[in-house]
Formats: structure tokens, C-alpha cells, sequence
């Protein structure tokens, strides 16, 4: 019989964690809840609290909201939109990741005090990310985002630079960077580099990997538009071609797992245990026929 096994590093880190209780703790309370944004990338997730009570709102209806509860997820936001809950007198449930908010406020601190100084502030991350959007809005919006070698051209390296990172980077997508931003800086001009990458996050690249090296046939469970998953995915894949990306139980098939002893399943950070859980027991229910 085959070993069916989840991987227990995997499922929600402790930024979504935290905004889900904090949902569900004000649905117990209360019939509605609005959310700024998908709560976490997992469609299947957002459809469960969604039954509960939490509606997903987008930043553009914020303006027609009034005096209700609005819940800020682990992403972040800018302080322009305290600002536009605050003059539609709602009441905001801040679910800030700690670590990201940590990343914002070490951002402004930053940008206040050298505001004067010509420094250009850099953030390595994905352009339009929720998160990348509340990092730029600590500097007035003036930061410049940095998601590929290319947009280093927007960078004049003869002034001084400080680099922050996106808290879900690759490690070693940022070290590349800073080494090209340090080989283009002009002699004497300063560079400060930060790597502010969520440690939780970093190690579950080598953890997932080893993880796949360890079984015959690796079942990732994550939504398509997850960037976390994708990558920890393609990492799988990487390090074991026997290895499926599937959003739930019904993705599966059975020839997968044929002659497969020892059969692993994990997930990204927006991946619900539960979720990876009904994966496995279809896994097993495949397995019997």
C-alpha cells in the first residue's frame, strides 16, 4: 500500500492565518464583513468565508462604502486608504501581516528622513502586487519598483540608492540584483541594500524541494494565480518531473500514482490545510479502486 503523506511545512503562513481568524472572529459577531481584495489567492478559500459572510471588495468600490467594517488582509495597504475608509467613516480590521507592516514602517522611516538627501528609494518586487502598492504608497509613491534587470534603467547611479525587497521575493533573485545594482553605482556614491524577505517564506523553497526529492510522485495544491505557488511548484517540478499542480481533489488522476510507493502533497502559503486534506483522501480513494 501506497504511503500518502502531507508535508508539514506547507499551507498558510502566519500573515494569512491571522487575517482569517480575524475574519472569522468578526463574522461571529457580525452577518458582514468586506474585504479589501481576495482575502488569500485561493479561489476555494475566498468561496468557503465568502458563504460566511465575507464579501471581496475592490479598490474602486471603497469610495461607495460607508459606516461599515472593512477588513485590510495580510497584504498591506497605503496610507492613502486608511485615509478613504477614514472619511467613510468605516471601521477598518487591520489584518497586516506583522512582518509586512514591519517592511512599512522601516520604509517610511527611511524615506522621511532622507527626503532631502536626492536618495532613490528601490523596492524589488512585482509591480501592482498589493503588497509592493502599500510598501510605495510609505514614500509618497515615489519609490521605484524593480521587477526585472530591465527596469534598472529608471536608476540614476550617481546618486545614492536604498533597496528594500517585496517580503515574497526569491533569495536569490535579490542577491542578483544587488550585485548589478553595486556594479553600476558610480565610485563613492552610496548603496544600501535590505533584504527584508520573510523568513518563513525563504525557507520553504529548499523545505518544499527536498520534500519532492523524498517521494516518487509530489501533488502541489494551489490556485493558478497564486505567485507563491507557482514558484514553489516549479521548484517541485525542478527536483522531481513526477510532480502535478492541481487546485483540488477533482484535478486529480489516477495514472499519476501508478506504481508510485510514496506519494507527497504540499501547498503554497495560500494553500488551506483542509483543502491539501481532501486531496489526500481522494489520493487514497484512487488508490482503492
Amino acid at each position: 500500500m501506497a504511503i500518502v503523506e502531507i508535508d508539514r511545512h506547507s499551507g498558510f503562513c502566519f500573515g494569512v492565518v491571522n487575517a482569517i481568524r480575524k475574519a472569522e472572529e468578526q463574522l461571529e459577531v457580525h452577518r458582514q464583513l468586506y474585504c479589501l481584495g481576495d482575502i488569500v489567492h485561493n479561489s476555494t478559500e475566498v468561496e468557503r468565508l465568502r458563504r460566511r459572510g465575507l464579501q471581496t471588495v475592490t479598490h474602486s468600490q471603497l469610495g461607495g462604502l460607508h459606516d461599515t467594517r472593512l477588513l485590510f488582509r495580510a497584504h498591506g495597504e497605503p496610507p492613502g486608504t486608511y485615509k478613504a475608509a477614514k472619511d467613510n467613516h468605516i471601521e477598518v480590521v487591520d489584518a497586516t501581516c506583522p512582518v509586512v507592516l514591519h517592511l512599512q514602517k522601516r520604509i517610511k522611516q527611511i524615506y522621511e528622513s532622507r527626503r532631502g538627501s536626492r536618495t532613490q528609494l528601490l523596492i524589488f518586487g512585482k509591480s501592482g502586487h498589493a503588497e509592493v502598492n502599500g510598501l510605495v504608497g510609505q514614500t509618497n509613491d515615489t519609490a521605484i519598483v524593480i521587477e526585472k534587470p530591465e527596469d534598472l534603467s529608471r536608476v540614476d547611479f550617481s546618486r545614492p540608492v536604498v533597496l528594500f525587497s517585496q517580503t515574497t521575493k526569491s533569495e536569490q533573485d535579490y542577491h542578483q540584483l544587488v550585485n548589478m545594482i553595486r556594479s553600476r553605482m558610480q565610485t563613492g556614491v552610496p548603496f544600501e541594500s535590505h533584504d527584508t524577505i520573510c523568513r518563513q517564506f525563504a525557507n520553504r523553497m529548499p523545505q518544499v524541494q527536498a520534500f519532492a526529492a523524498d517521494h516518487d510522485c509530489l501533488v502541489f495544491v494551489s490556485d493558478g494565480k497564486s505567485s507563491n505557488g507557482m514558484a514553489l511548484f516549479n521548484a517541485c517540478l525542478t527536483t522531481n518531473p513526477h510532480s502535478y499542480f492541481v487546485s483540488g481533489p477533482l484535478d486529480l488522476q489516477k495514472e499519476w500514482f501508478r506504481d508510485k510507493e510514496k506519494i507527497g502533497i504540499s501547498g503554497a502559503t495560500s494553500t488551506p490545510t483542509w483543502l491539501m486534506e481532501q486531496v489526500r483522501s481522494r489520493i487514497v480513494s484512487l488508490l482503492d479502486d
